[in-house]
């Protein structure tokens, strides 16, 4: 297996950011050359595994992309991690999340086509299911219900369609609220595992959409990472969707307690109005655990308690404010 993964070169999407950097740290554990692209947009070069190839680039751009397989191709493995993830931020930036998510996609798609690539790994959303059919099952049918959702749910699609034209394998990922080391706290509109982190350690109160009575299940990146990195090398994973994360749902008020009882301080919890936003959402893993056979998930008490550890090693930061709102009417009020 080394001998062969050792002649396996990979490219790794949002290798600056979250998920992106521990995928392509799995990579390389599998002996794979890895060539990691970001944009630095919401990632930092300081997450990016000292074994990998940086290429600093925008995927929107399809010279960029092709540029990538002039000179670092050809690929054999495509993980396509990198998008702009901000699901209720994406009714107010429909240009950019389609750019981002969509175009993006696109462009990568064409070149590993072009590139004769051999799989392509895509994570998707279950932001793709929209509201009710819990558990969320992968048969069941799609109805996304806010940009970011249409988009991930278009790229599927059209992972489809090259499947079916050109033959290029595929393995689509539905992770769903993952947390952990590396996360970009300063970020205000997604992973409220990393937003209550950042307040609690600037000394503010947490801030919560309604009564905080909405559910999750949170996941920790090493429950995500591994089976995303392994995909091509499993036959059963081939043109498969997956959903992957955590089984027990928690109330978002029971997990700014967690959230605060990790950094060992008060939880203090500013409520703002509720939002429009999917109310409970959890999903069901019997098909990933049947192909790739994880061990036990990371209960969420001992992943934030490594989240938080990793967090006071960096300095708090305030939030980053997106510049470029398309829409302004109805955003919610603490994003304004």
């Amino acid at each position: 297996m080394a001998a062969f993964m050792s002649e396996t070169r990979a490219i790794v999407t949002g290798a600056a950011g979250f998920i992106g950097s521990h995928v392509a740290d799995h990579c390389l554990s599998l002996g794979m050359d890895v060539v990691a692209v970001d944009n630095l947009s919401g990632g930092f070069r300081r997450n990016v595994p000292s074994g990998c190839r940086f290429v600093e680039g925008d995927l929107r751009e399809a010279a960029v992309v092709d540029q990538l397989w002039a000179t670092h191709g050809p690929f054999d493995f495509v993980y396509h991690v990198a998008a702009y993830a901000a699901e209720g931020l994406s009714h107010h930036v429909r240009r950019f999340n389609y750019q981002s998510n969509l175009i993006a996609t696109v462009n990568l798609l064409n070149a590993a086509v072009t590139g004769r690539a051999r799989h392509f790994v895509f994570t998707s959303s279950i932001a793709v299911y929209g509201t009710g059919q819990l558990p969320l099952r992968e048969d069941a049918a799609p109805r996304p219900e806010d940009p970011y959702g249409i988009s991930k749910y278009a790229c599927e699609l059209d992972l489809h369609a090259a499947k079916d034209v050109f033959g290029l394998p595929f393995t689509i990922f539905r992770p769903h609220n993952v947390y952990g080391e590396r996360q970009n706290l300063a970020d205000p509109y997604r992973n409220v595992i990393g937003i209550f982190l950042n307040q609690c350690r600037r000394g503010e109160p947490m801030s919560i959409f309604g009564d905080g009575s909405q559910t999750r299940a949170f996941t920790h990146i090493d429950d995500v990472a591994p089976l995303l990195a392994r995909a091509p090398l499993l036959p059963a994973a081939a043109n498969q969707v997956f959903n992957i994360g955590a089984d027990i749902p928690v109330s978002v008020l029971e997990l700014a307690r967690e959230v605060a009882a990790s950094l060992g301080v008060e939880a203090k919890i500013k409520h703002l109005p509720a939002r429009p936003e999917v109310v409970h959402a959890f999903s069901d893993h019997s098909r990933a655990r049947a192909v790739f056979h994880p061990p036990a998930p990371v209960p969420l008490k001992e992943g934030l308690a490594r989240m938080a550890a990793w967090a006071k090693t960096i300095e708090p930061a305030p939030p980053r404010r997106f510049e470029a709102l398309e829409v302004s009417a109805r955003l919610p009020v603490g994003w304004r």
